[in-house]
């Protein structure tokens, strides 16, 4: 399995975007409370700050995870990119086909393993090399 991870220096890039929307949330907070604090509608005085609060929480989340992915050597990953067969497609399962699920199942590789041994397009060394790392996935 491959990883596709974020470069360092887009990853600084977002950290300082997401510092900026805190610095933001926290100005929307600060105007907004003062703005409707003698508001007739009091849900106004709520829903108006809430916003501004709920920007900061998010803004915190990106930035610690941009931070993390700009100074640690055990970034995030974007993407996994797999082999057919080493991770079954949870939606897949799920939704789609049962059969086409069920391919990927250690006991339906190691049947084809062995139609690919007995067709001859495998040495017998080679099925004995993949049979074995077959059964050690389990």
């Amino acid at each position: 399995m491959r990883s596709i991870k974020p470069g360092r220096g887009p990853s600084a890039l977002s950290a300082a975007g997401s510092a900026i929307a805190i610095l933001f949330g926290i100005f929307w907070t600060v105007m907004a409370f003062s703005i409707t604090r003698n508001s007739p509608l009091p849900i106004a005085g709520v829903i108006f700050p809430l916003f501004g609060i709920v920007f900061v929480l998010f803004g915190i989340i990106q930035l610690v995870y941009n931070l993390k992915n700009t100074v640690s050597e055990d970034r995030f990953s974007l993407m996994d990119i797999t082999e057919a067969g080493t991770e079954i497609d949870p939606f897949e399962k799920r939704f789609g086909n049962p059969k086409h699920a069920d391919d990927t199942s250690i006991e339906s590789r190691l049947k084809k393993l062995d139609d690919l041994r007995d067709s001859g397009l495998i040495t017998p060394s080679e099925h004995a090399a993949k049979r074995k790392a077959l059964i050690d996935e389990i």
